[in-house]
């Protein structure tokens, strides 16, 4: 949970730029790497990393411009990264109106009344984990893994 609006607009930059490197290591022919047949592609993982957070910022009372429809995935990796970048950027923006006090406010969210601190916080965690599959899935597509929190093993060879 954050309590200081400044260290969630930090720890998101640093995950968001981590976020972006991955999915600038997608390419549009890799786009429906699954772990196995009908499970999450790269495309879909990508897509809905760009498009989720605009719905869970919602919950914190934040307002962020859509980036395209959530069920049509775009054809292009180059298109996923401009689009996710811009709702990075507009997280930030919109996060950047907030005060400390508004962190600890209690808001409607998923059946629930959470701390707005605490929805930003889901925001990240829902983002490191499906950024995690991700570079599974690269690795599996034969594509370049980024190192996000470190360097990945080609990185240090």
């Amino acid at each position: 949970m954050y309590r200081k609006v400044e260290d969630f607009i930090q720890e998101w930059t640093m995950s968001a730029e981590g976020t972006a490197n991955v999915f600038k290591a997608m390419t549009d022919d890799k786009l429906d790497q699954a772990i196995v047949e009908n499970h999450n592609t790269l495309g879909w993982l990508a897509w809905h990393l760009t498009t989720a957070p605009i719905f869970l910022a919602k919950f914190a009372k934040l307002e962020l411009p859509t980036v395209g429809n959530p069920k049509e995935i775009p054809a292009s990796a180059k298109a996923i990264v401009t689009a996710y970048e811009n709702m990075a950027k507009s997280l930030v923006n919109a996060a950047s109106s907030l005060t400390d006090k508004d962190l600890v406010e209690g808001v409607p969210a998923f059946g629930t009344t959470l701390e707005r601190g605490q929805i930003l916080r889901k925001i990240v965690d829902h983002q490191t984990h499906h950024r995690g599959q991700m570079t599974v899935l690269l690795r599996q597509a034969g594509l370049e893994v980024p190192g996000v929190m470190g360097p990945t093993k080609e990185q240090q060879m």
